[in-house]
């Protein structure tokens, strides 16, 4: 797939008002600070477009950003920020699973997950969620340039470790490094079969 166009189209608070107008769309979520933003502006080929920072929990909507003019990548609000406060947190769980559960266009799901950690307990529950409500979805580990490769190969083993005790068939895995531009084409072949 190739990204000849690619924009913001907006913010909302409900999957009630996203966009109306039926075009596909995928969405990408992971733990705050797993580099989701960062992530987004790679594989969309525009540095700025989706708005990074060092401090977690900064994604507190459901963005839209229009790829090709046929179809939509979703940032979500990442999970597991524990400084915001337990009401915040609260909404954002509702905003984000009334949006996976009920919106209509969603064809698939991009769950980042840290590769310099072990596999965390919240990554592995909300995986676990997205497959007992059927939800499509592939993994994607982020910042594998930040450790080595021998790391993130364990640390991926590690992952589908834990993943067997409750998948007999595990999902997709791709890596991937925003800042080394790491597993972008297959990422974007990923979601060009999602999209068709």
């Amino acid at each position: 797939m190739k990204i000849k166009k690619a924009a913001f189209v907006g913010s909302n608070t409900s999957y009630k008002r996203c966009p109306q107008d039926r075009r596909p769309e995928i969405a990408l979520i992971g733990r705050s600070n797993v580099g989701k933003s960062s992530l987004i502006n790679m594989l969309l080929g525009h540095k700025g477009l989706a708005k990074t920072s060092s401090r977690p929990g900064k994604t507190q909507l459901i963005n839209h950003f229009l790829v090709n003019e046929a179809w939509y990548l979703v940032d979500l609000p990442g999970y597991g920020w524990a400084r915001a406060s337990q009401t915040h947190r609260a909404q954002w769980q509702q905003m984000v699973s009334d949006y996976l559960l009920h919106r209509a266009n969603l064809v698939g799901v991009l769950v980042l997950v840290d590769a310099r950690l072990q596999p965390q307990k919240i990554d592995i529950a909300f995986i676990n969620w997205l497959g007992e409500n059927q939800i499509p979805f592939a993994i994607l580990l982020t910042k594998a340039d930040k450790v080595s490769k021998q790391q993130v190969q364990h640390n991926l083993t590690s992952l589908k470790q834990a993943l067997h005790k409750t998948w007999e068939v595990l999902p997709e895995f791709l890596i991937t490094s925003a800042h080394a531009y790491t597993g972008r084409q297959e990422v974007l072949g990923l979601m060009q079969n999602m999209v068709l």
